[in-house]
């Protein structure tokens, strides 16, 4: 009898643990995202058949139709019976550019490669120019620094380096830090092109990188602007009057313009079809909830599905990390929260809502367009943002000083589950959440730490996706959004719910 006493005694005190190893079993099952349906994702978005899905293109409206059509198939439904939400956008599609170097007219040109030595701004004018060059520094025109001062630019291509100084106060650099701005500068002062030089520390010296964004102000449709890697650049300036490297050390050392007459000239032919007024879309969809009286506040998950497109028919940026990852982690929180839901767990009580936007690649614009325009604005109760997930050492959970009690969802199940979150930083939401912190919705943005080694180049492909960090970073953020869905969550105050973005 005494041995039965202490069996059953026993017994109940393994009993919570056992119930604790099954309900992690069951949350596991639930929860743990599947690589292979990860990269599946990844591997379609990033294939040429999208060509780099920029914002405007057919080819992102056909990229918005697949992920449409897989959320549906998981049982999201279309946000008020459309999966669209339509805005329009500058898109300019770049047919093909031959860009050439000579220094006599009977030379045998020197010819450069669209996609390998250069690309085109993505708002260049289309047309033919062929003329001297004059380097300018930064293509500054200021009182304080004036680089145009010493030069005659009246007929000329522009040469200049990409960015500003961190020499000059930002009140002066900011007029002059954009594609578009220093093209206008040129422009004013009778050049006839511009070739910018990509000095950034994000992409390799040999190796092209593209925005889309490339600054306010209207299109001068006739006026070349191209940007070179630091390698071509380098190339550009060898046997002139100084190297890339020396005149980058005399800007920076002396803090006065460097600027110079060359000996080459540039010969450039760009095809481009500028469209003012492109229409795209931002997808939405949503899984209602299960609770009569939650099931009217919304969580909110999204990613933008835009990229930066294709130059030419070679010269493709497939945007596999950036953010064919995040919208990836997207759709398969949606997986994880209805076809494979156990059904002896708690269902969702909150509606969850879906949105993969466009015009991310634009400062934002997509997620910019939903919070001006989501009829529910005032039901959200929080957004989770997946944005390159798929590269790193470790999980960036973006938000903690602004939405800290937000912050600290991901880092609880981080601690049972993922055990991967960088900790210790003190970051805010930022990309595709900004305009939602802007108006006091609680918001993280789910990134990778130490990442960011493919951005906006043509090597982000899925062959180089660390498989291991989006797998876990899309699991934590199914596993956030599924603690959020049941309702213990109260972040956003009354008064943010009666903000009106503007």
């Amino acid at each position: 009898m005494k041995k039965l006493i202490a069996m059953f005694a026993i017994m109940a005190a393994l009993l919570p643990a056992v119930a604790g190893a099954q309900e992690q079993v069951v949350k596991d099952t639930l929860l743990r995202a599947n690589t292979d349906t990860l990269m599946k994702h990844i591997r379609v978005l990033s294939n040429s058949q999208y060509e780099g899905r920029m914002a405007g293109s057919q080819a992102y409206l056909e990229a918005a139709d697949y992920v449409a059509e897989v959320l549906s198939s998981y049982g999201v439904k279309p946000w008020e019976g459309e999966w669209a939400q339509w805005f329009e956008v500058e898109y300019n599609e770049i047919e093909n550019c031959n860009f050439y170097t000579y220094v006599n007219d009977n030379d045998t040109r020197m010819r450069y490669v669209l996609g390998r030595d250069y690309v085109c701004s993505s708002m260049t004018g289309r047309g033919y120019t062929n003329a001297p060059v004059v380097f300018c520094g930064w293509g500054i025109d200021n009182r304080v620094f004036n680089e145009y001062a010493q030069v005659d630019a009246q007929g000329k291509i522009v040469l200049c380096l990409s960015g500003v100084p961190e020499f000059l106060p930002g009140n002066v650099t900011s007029q002059y830090a954009t594609l578009r701005q220093k093209a206008e500068v040129a422009k004013k002062h009778g050049a006839v092109g511009l070739v910018c030089i990509n000095l950034s520390e994000t992409c390799r010296s040999y190796e092209v990188q593209h925005q889309a964004y490339c600054g306010e102000g209207s299109h001068q449709a006739t006026f070349p602007v191209v940007q070179p890697t630091m390698d071509m650049g380098r190339a550009l300036l060898e046997n002139e009057q100084m190297t890339l490297d020396s005149v980058i050390d005399e800007l920076q050392n002396k803090l006065t313009p460097q600027s110079f007459h060359l000996r080459k000239k540039f010969e450039i032919n760009i095809n481009a079809k500028y469209r003012p007024d492109a229409p795209t879309a931002n997808v939405i969809g949503y899984l209602p909830g299960h609770d009569d009286r939650m099931k009217h506040e919304l969580v909110v998950v999204g990613a933008h599905l835009d990229h930066v497109g294709m130059q030419g028919s070679t010269c493709l940026f497939p945007g596999a990390d950036c953010n064919a990852s995040g919208v990836a982690a997207v759709l398969e929180t949606a997986r994880l929260l209805t076809t494979y839901a156990p059904k002896d767990i708690e269902y969702n009580k909150r509606s969850v809502v879906f949105v993969l936007f466009s015009g991310g690649e634009l400062e934002n614009l997509g997620s910019s367009i939903f919070v001006s325009n989501f009829s529910k604005l005032k039901n959200i109760e929080c957004f989770i943002n997946a944005q390159c997930i798929g590269s790193g050492d470790s999980i960036n959970v973006m938000g903690n000083k602004r939405f800290p009690s937000l912050w600290e969802i991901a880092y609880h199940n981080d601690t049972v589950s993922t055990k991967s979150l960088a900790k210790g930083l003190h970051t805010y939401p930022r990309g595709d959440a900004a305009p939602f912190a802007q108006i006091g919705i609680p918001s993280l943005v789910f990134t990778n730490y130490m990442g960011n080694n493919y951005d906006h180049v043509p090597s982000d492909i899925s062959e180089n996706i660390n498989r291991d960090m989006l797998t876990k970073n899309a699991s934590l953020m199914a596993e956030v959004i599924y603690e959020l869905s049941l309702g213990d969550y109260q972040g956003r105050s009354f008064r943010s719910k009666r903000f009106k973005f503007e």
